[in-house]
């Protein structure tokens, strides 16, 4: 029987869509393993989140209210979920391998004396033995992998998991843990926020994205985009290529290193298609290329191909919609 540990990140007072995907992950483990499910949410807003958890199918949610825990903070975080999963008894800890759980993942791991495994899609379980599948070689293939410790931190790929339908009417219990936090144990702390997204929109939650790459020679370039995406009702990407540039900051990047994301549309404009990228849009139903380089490998993942010099497409694309949609 597996004891099941789901970090249940929040956005405000909302659950993320990363840890609504780790919970039905862990909920489908748990019905292979005759397990069960519990989760922890932290912050001012961790009881909604709790609820929600529960909704979502955890039995027991424990809770840290903490209002230090409001930012996140590397420290303060490995440290509240070091401490629920201790009391918790749980041998598998399940977390949205994301942003935050790409700095936790690693961490957590050494705390607990376990392993951790990345980018998992999904488990086998034969025989009380546990395999966990994640893709390799640039989604080409796929990967089965066992782990030398009991324990273990598992890390759900970004869009992998199709999210449980919420049941208000599921029971659970919700612990309140009284875990002292102090300003002493804040090693870094904030000292403003800088709102660096060109959209309101985050990636991973985007219908729409148009990105760009180094082929649009510029960051001027990510001004038609943005035209158009805003038309689209969408938001902005980029390929690493125009990050590490400087055209565009860091939190636009689509790409194994950046955001995974499953939009219903696509559009990569510029971007010639390297493997670190396309791992990052493996789900987008429909994929847009337009590239003036015929040869680009983003053909062969798009849907739909245009050979053509951007500016001439994004342009009259953006008039043709101006004139219907405005």
């Amino acid at each position: 029987m597996s004891k099941i540990l789901v970090f249940a990140n929040q956005q405000g007072d909302s659950l993320s869509s990363g840890a609504k995907e780790a919970l039905a992950f862990g909920s489908r483990l748990a019905s292979s393993t005759g397990g069960e499910v519990r989760s922890v949410t932290l912050g001012p807003f961790a009881e909604a989140g709790a609820k929600e958890a529960i909704a979502s199918g955890a039995s027991i949610a424990y809770t840290i209210s903490n209002p230090l825990l409001a930012e996140y903070d590397v420290e303060l975080f490995v440290n509240s979920i070091h401490t629920i999963f201790q009391q918790s008894g749980a041998d598998i800890l399940i977390l949205s391998f994301d942003k935050i759980g790409k700095d936790l993942v690693g961490r957590l791991a050494t705390r607990i004396g376990g392993s951790a495994i990345t980018e998992v899609v999904d488990y086998t379980a034969n025989s009380d033995k546990l395999s966990w599948i994640r893709p390799i070689y640039g989604d080409k293939a796929f990967g089965e992998y066992s782990t030398t410790h009991q324990k273990v931190v598992v890390g759900i790929r970004q869009k992998s998991q199709d999210v449980n339908v919420p049941d208000e009417t599921n029971k659970g219990e919700i612990i309140e843990v009284d875990y002292a936090l102090s300003e002493e144990m804040i090693v870094t702390k904030l000292v403003v926020k800088i709102q660096a997204a060109l959209s309101d929109i985050r990636l991973e939650d985007a219908r729409i994205i148009i990105s760009g790459g180094r082929g649009l020679g510029g960051p001027e370039g990510f001004t038609e985009l943005q035209v158009l995406a805003n038309l689209l009702g969408g938001t902005i990407g980029a390929s690493r290529a125009a990050c590490d540039a400087g055209w565009v900051p860091s939190n636009l990047q689509v790409g194994q290193t950046g955001a995974v994301v499953a939009p219903d549309l696509y559009i990569a404009v510029g971007i010639s298609g390297a493997s670190q990228h396309l791992a990052g849009i493996t789900n987008a139903k429909t994929v847009v290329a337009i590239n003036s380089d015929p040869e680009a490998p983003i053909f062969k993942r798009a849907n739909i191909g245009v050979v053509a010099d951007y500016k001439n497409v994004i342009q009259g694309l953006t008039e043709k919609l101006k004139k219907v949609l405005v």
